[in-house]
């Protein structure tokens, strides 16, 4: 990343604190996303990942603390939530493609309603990212015709297709066969490499190494570690950083 990159964070947390009634899922989380940094959060279960991925496009409300975006303050201004939400796409761990519409229509209603595209306009953009994806042959087809790793690369291909300037991806294999999630990670992989600033949350620590540029370890809703992946996986700072990697890196 280069000085200037640097010096431009698209998200910041500050302080960001997340209740589920009695119990607290995020205590004083700060964190900065620069524009065409990879950010990888890893955790053990209930670590408040997912919770913190969440906030950062409202769909979880956080109780105290600041979320902004590109600069802009998220909360109660529904107007500044609209326009980020167009600006930060979400793959989540279930595809939540519209069952009723085929792969070209889940992937133009969105460009259609929310950047007003014409049909032709919307329509060649689904096929571009499709390609991109690697099925634009399935672009007819409905949701439950395919495999898992290609609805998970429909439901990438259908964030995109918003021209997002940031992605966020919670957990996008976890619900994918083994022999699936390559092709889900190869998408992601390019999509690194294409220079996108991207927050994910994953267990899939072959991928870290090879994308991150920086590695966020969290543990009962709190940032435990922050590292580069160089420092993170061959000298954990903390005995809990080093337990989850033993584990993890035995599987």
């Amino acid at each position: 990343m280069s000085l200037d990159t640097a010096l431009s964070p698209v998200i910041q947390l500050c302080n960001l604190t997340k209740r589920y009634g009695s119990f607290q899922a995020l205590t004083d989380v700060s964190l900065t996303v620069a524009s065409g940094e990879r950010m990888v959060i890893c955790g053990p279960s209930g670590s408040g990942k997912s919770t913190l991925i969440r906030c950062v496009n409202q769909l979880e409300k956080h109780d105290a603390g600041r979320v902004l975006v590109n600069g802009v303050e998220l909360g109660k201004n529904r107007k500044a939530l609209r326009s980020v939400r167009t600006d930060v796409g979400m793959v989540f761990q279930q595809f939540n493609l519209f069952p009723h519409l085929s792969v070209l229509d889940n992937l133009t209603l969105g460009p259609m309603r929310a950047r007003k595209l014409t049909q032709d306009q919307a329509t060649q953009l689904a096929m571009r990212y499709l390609e991109r994806v690697k099925i634009p042959e399935q672009a007819d087809k409905y949701p439950s015709q395919l495999s898992g790793g290609q609805q998970q690369r429909v439901a990438i291909a259908r964030s995109l297709c918003m021209e997002p300037k940031v992605m966020l991806f919670d957990e996008p294999t976890s619900a994918l066969d083994p022999e699936m999630i390559s092709e889900v990670l190869d998408v992601m992989v390019e999509l690194a490499e294409s220079g996108m600033t991207m927050m994910v949350v994953t267990h899939e620590m072959g991928f870290a190494r090879k994308v991150a540029d920086t590695m966020v370890f969290m543990d009962a809703g709190r940032i435990v570690e922050q590292s580069t992946p160089g420092e993170f996986f061959s000298n954990p700072q903390t005995e809990r950083g080093k337990l989850f990697l033993q584990q993890i890196l035995q599987h």
